[in-house]
C-alpha cells in the first residue's frame, strides 16, 4: 500500500514511513554486553592477577619464618592488600618500555613513509632486531629444555632469565620481521590468505609466548619481593610489638634469645610460666597467634599460639628511652 505521498505505509501500523525497529531492546542489551566485555572482563583479569602476586609474595615471605601461608588463613582482601608492592616493580618498567616501543614504532613508521630513503634505512636495523631476536629466543629455550639438569635447574636466577629470554626473544624476532617487511620496496608483494593467515596465525602464537613469559618473570619477581621482605622483616624483629607470654605448661622452647621464667605460686594461680623477648608477628583471624623471637637466628621457631583462656598474653608499651 501506499500513503496519500506515494510512500510505502506499514498497513499494521496506521501511519506511513518506516515501522518501528521491534529489536530496540535487543540493542540494548547488546550496548550493556559490549560494556561487560569492556570493563567487566578486564577487572575480573587484573583482580585475579592481584590476587595471585599477592599470595606468591605473601606465600614466599611467611615460609622464611616456617609457616605455610595456607594454614593461617589469610582472606582474599589480604591478598589484594600485599599485591601492590611486587608488582610495582614490574609494573612501571613494562610501563617505561611501552613508552620507548612507541618512540621507536613512531619513527619505524616515519621511515617506512619516506621510500626513497627511509625503508632503506630500515633494512640493516631489522636484520639485526631478527638476528638478536633469534639468538635471545633460542637461548630461552636452551635453558628451558635443559631444566633436568640439576646445575641449571639450580641457578638461582633461572625463573627470572629464563621467561625473560622467552618474552624478549619473541619480541624482537617478530618486531624485526615486521620491519623487515615494511621496509621492502613493494610490501604487496605477498598478500596471498595463506601468507595473511600464517602471519596471523604466529602473531597468535607470539602474544601466547609474551604473555606467559610476562606471567613467569613477574611471579618469580613477586616471590623474590616476599622473600626480600622477609629479610628485612628478621632483621627488624625488635620493631613488632613485644609480647609477654604466661603458659599453664612449659614450652620447652629451643632458642636461648627467650627468656623464661617460673611464676611463684599463689592459690588460685594457674599459669606457672612467663616467656619474654617474644615478638608478634601474626595474628590468625582472632583464633591463633604467632610469635617469633626478638632476634632471628637459624635455629629460630615460630611459635603457634591459641588465642584461649590457656595462655595469658601481655603487650608491652614501647620504650622510645
Amino acid at each position: 500500500m501506499t500513503g496519500p505521498d506515494g510512500a510505502a505505509s506499514d498497513p499494521t501500523s496506521g501511519r506511513g514511513g518506516p515501522p518501528a525497529s521491534p529489536d530496540g531492546g535487543g540493542r540494548s542489551v547488546e550496548r550493556w554486553l559490549g560494556l561487560a566485555t569492556t570493563v567487566v572482563a578486564p577487572v575480573t583479569v587484573v583482580s585475579a592477577l592481584l590476587l595471585y602476586f599477592g599470595y606468591a609474595s605473601t606465600r614466599a615471605m611467611y615460609e622464611f619464618f616456617g609457616i605455610d601461608v595456607d594454614a593461617v588463613g589469610l582472606s582474599t582482601q589480604d591478598f589484594l592488600m600485599r599485591s601492590p608492592r611486587p608488582l610495582f616493580v614490574p609494573l612501571v618498567g613494562l610501563l617505561l618500555l611501552g613508552m620507548l616501543g612507541l618512540w621507536l614504532h613512531g619513527w619505524v613508521v616515519s621511515q617506512a613513509a619516506d621510500p626513497d630513503h627511509g625503508r632503506a634505512r630500515l633494512r640493516r636495523p631489522a636484520r639485526w632486531l631478527v638476528t638478536a631476536g633469534g639468538l635471545v629466543l633460542a637461548a630461552g629455550i636452551v635453558l628451558m629444555l635443559s631444566y633436568p639438569v640439576r646445575a641449571v635447574r639450580d641457578w638461582h636466577v633461572y625463573d627470572l632469565v629464563v621467561p625473560l629470554c622467552l618474552t624478549v626473544g619473541t619480541v624482537l624476532l617478530v618486531y624485526g620481521r615486521h620491519v623487515a617487511s615494511i621496509s621492502t620496496d613493494d610490501p604487496d608483494a605477498s598478500r596471498d590468505v595463506r601468507s595473511r593467515s600464517s602471519r596471523s596465525l604466529a602473531t597468535v602464537l607470539a602474544v601466547g609466548v609474551v604473555a606467559a613469559g610476562v606471567f613467569w618473570a613477574t611471579s618469580t619477581l613477586a616471590q623474590w619481593s616476599g622473600r626480600g621482605q622477609a629479610e628485612i622483616l628478621a632483621a627488624r624483629l625488635h620493631e613488632l610489638p613485644s609480647v609477654i607470654l604466661d603458659t599453664r605448661e612449659r614450652l620447652y622452647v629451643q632458642n636461648s634469645v627467650i627468656d623464661e621464667s617460673v611464676l611463684e605460686f599463689e592459690e588460685g594461680q594457674t599459669f606457672r610460666y612467663r616467656y619474654r623477648q617474644l615478638r608478634l608477628l601474626l595474628v590468625k583471624g582472632g583464633e591463633a597467634m604467632f610469635l617469633v623471637p626478638a632476634q632471628w637466628s637459624t635455629s629460630g621457631t615460630t611459635l603457634v599460639v591459641p588465642m584461649n583462656d590457656e595462655v595469658r598474653v601481655q603487650f608491652q608499651f614501647e620504650n622510645p628511652g
